[in-house]
């Protein structure tokens, strides 16, 4: 078996208040292959940030590691708001990761343009946010990410702000851009056939304190490969309600 770019093994977590203490994660174990598009649903409230957000390293688990086993990669966040600043371009959003990291270089400044030019938006890099649509700020957002060459892409519901039939374009490019570039990537979707046709494997979480409540792995037989084609796969409808039985379950 191939060694996993990440591992999470027997994570535990709860949060804490005045009123005392609410278990949140349970004993979650996965792991996760190298250029992997791994997906992770379940019920609102049951943890996924949170889940998400160790990974980062924003959070320490309570019990439990998050293993690199390959070595620490560099990791990219995108949130579910594109957080680019209005008084800066879209260029200039897009370099701000460099600036902070002090690697605005030659080589580095040249990707971020190829980066602009390839995904449509190299004209509009004058323009602030403001003048830009949804689905295009979330591309900005997107390569302000990518220019500082993560290896692992943590994506908590970057679409979730866009509107229907945005979301199903954007989400189609975004998944395209990052399978192009063989990134592992980690997405949180509440959205199920946005997960399927995402996804190479979903992990589904179940009520809080939430545990691995089922591991999926995603094999559509299509020839058009995109995250759009993907609903049309005679498979989906049949991994759909695999996935709405395992999500309504736990309502119950």
């Amino acid at each position: 078996m191939d060694e996993p770019i990440l591992e999470l093994k027997d994570i535990c977590y709860s949060y804490h208040s005045l009123k005392g203490e609410t278990p949140a994660l349970s004993h979650i174990s996965f792991r996760v292959k190298k250029g992997e598009f791994l997906v992770i649903a379940g019920p609102s409230g049951c943890g996924k940030s949170t889940l998400l957000s160790m990974i980062a390293g924003l959070l320490a688990p309570e019990e439990g590691e998050i293993l690199f086993p390959q070595g620490k990669p560099q990791l990219g966040y995108m949130l579910q708001h594109d957080h680019l600043f209005e008084w800066r371009s879209i260029y200039q959003n897009v370099i701000l990761g460099l600036e902070i990291n002090r690697q605005m270089t030659q080589a580095k400044l040249e990707q971020a343009t190829r980066l602009l030019k390839d995904y449509g938006l190299y004209r509009f890099k004058d323009k602030k946010p403001s003048e830009l649509s949804g689905g295009m700020k979330q591309r900005a957002a997107l390569i302000r990410t990518l220019v500082l060459e993560p290896d692992i892409l943590l994506l908590d519901e970057p679409f979730s702000a866009l509107d229907y039939q945005t979301r199903l374009s954007v989400s189609s490019d975004i998944c395209k851009i990052i399978r192009s570039t063989g990134k592992t990537a980690v997405l949180i979707t509440h959205d199920l056939s946005e997960a399927i046709s995402l996804a190479d494997r979903i992990i589904v979480l179940s009520r809080r304190p939430a545990n691995v409540r089922c591991d999926m792995p995603i094999r559509l037989t299509l020839a058009d490969d995109s995250p759009l084609a993907a609903r049309n796969a005679p498979e989906f409808a049949g991994y759909f309600n695999q996935l709405w039985k395992e999500i309504s379950d736990e309502k119950h």
